[in-house]
């Protein structure tokens, strides 16, 4: 899904783009769970209204519940990501206080990675190594807000229906799933802890409801002892650490000489950055390795730009892993690689659409 849902599961996603040209693509996913891990902080005897009345809850009930459930719940998990023939688990320390959310996230296969978050502020720990990446992670201004504003385009693209009732890690979930309403996104079942709202299982779905990919809490501790001041410690001691900040500057594609000549129906442009590579000369417009991010609200696509370069570029190509898809193409001088959770063909739409305006 998107990043706007959710504090990264690192570990992967980094391994997955680490050789594009920026921080690596926001998405929701397997980090989905920790990020829509939100919901509705009722009582344990309180009920929504749509549940009071009988109503069956919209897409927007569901995602403004589930949005809101980590922002006052402390909780430690193990979390299991499956995709295809490939399995990685993380183990993850949450904390809040109501204002700022803070959590860690340590990988328990592959190489060893320790990630924490405080809000926006994000470091990745590498221990083998030695070396730590600093960076921010911006939310795309997607959640609560545009939930409840005419700027909120989910409906039109995704409904919601509620299919039963199941245990998840040991704690009693409602399943629900989120339709799309073209062929140009996915689907997902949601399994949603029913006290909190909590997201505690999440698969992505593709064509005829097949699994794409699956992300699962396999053990999970509600209200937890986690404190924050321990994390902001841990967060902050890099000693004997190479510590790499990336040189983003926010900008936007027709600033960089970029457009797409026909938009993607439902995804909106939410951000732009370029990143400054270290010891080039100055870069004029347009030639600096550039992230142009979409999103429909749920799902997410990222477009990457860099000069082309025939010692790595040597064939336009695709491949899949799970439900990441990712293309790519030449474009004049340049080379572009686009990645998001979408099928195939709505990446190729991006490709195709993307041209140089000078």
């Amino acid at each position: 899904m998107t990043p706007a849902l959710l504090p990264l599961f690192a570990g992967d996603r980094r391994t997955r783009t680490r050789r594009l040209p920026l921080c690596g693509v926001r998405r929701w996913s397997a980090a989905a769970l920790v990020a829509l891990a939100s919901g509705f902080m009722v009582p344990a005897q309180a009920q929504s209204p749509a549940m009071s009345t009988g109503q069956a809850r919209s897409v927007n009930d569901w995602l403004t519940r589930m949005h809101e459930a980590s922002r006052n719940r402390a909780y430690i998990g193990t979390l299991v990501v499956s995709a295809g023939s490939t399995m990685s688990a993380a183990k993850i320390w949450h904390a809040c206080d109501g204002k700022q959310q803070m959590e860690r996230v340590d990988t328990l296969t592959g190489e060893p990675r320790i990630t924490i978050r405080r809000n926006k502020e994000v470091i990745t720990f590498v221990p083998e190594a030695k070396t730590a990446f600093v960076e921010k992670r911006d939310s795309l201004g997607m959640f609560p807000d545009s939930l409840r504003t005419p700027s909120n385009l989910i409906p039109q693209f995704y409904s919601a229906r509620e299919v039963g009732v199941q245990r998840v890690a040991g704690h009693l979930a409602d399943m629900v799933e989120i339709l799309p309403q073209d062929d140009l996104r996915f689907g997902y079942r949601i399994w949603s802890e029913q006290q909190t709202g909590l997201v505690v299982k999440l698969q992505t779905l593709g064509e005829q409801g097949a699994v794409l990919e699956q992300v699962a809490f396999s053990e999970l501790q509600l209200n937890a002892p986690v404190s924050m001041d321990k994390l902001a410690r841990v967060m902050k001691d890099t000693r004997g650490y190479d510590v790499h900040k990336p040189n983003l500057k926010k900008t936007t594609a027709e600033a960089e000489g970029w457009r797409l000549k026909e938009p993607v129906p439902g995804f909106t442009a939410m951000s732009c950055h370029t990143r400054e590579v270290p010891g080039a000369a100055a870069q004029s417009p347009g030639m600096a390795p550039m992230q142009w991010v979409f999103s429909d609200g749920l799902a997410s696509v990222s477009l990457f730009v860099e000069p082309f370069d025939p010692q790595r570029h040597t064939q336009e190509s695709s491949a899949t892993v799970g439900a990441t898809h990712t293309v790519n193409r030449r474009v004049g001088e340049h080379w572009l690689t686009v990645m998001g959770e979408v099928p195939a063909p709505t990446l190729r739409r991006f490709a195709l659409a993307l041209e140089r305006i000078r």
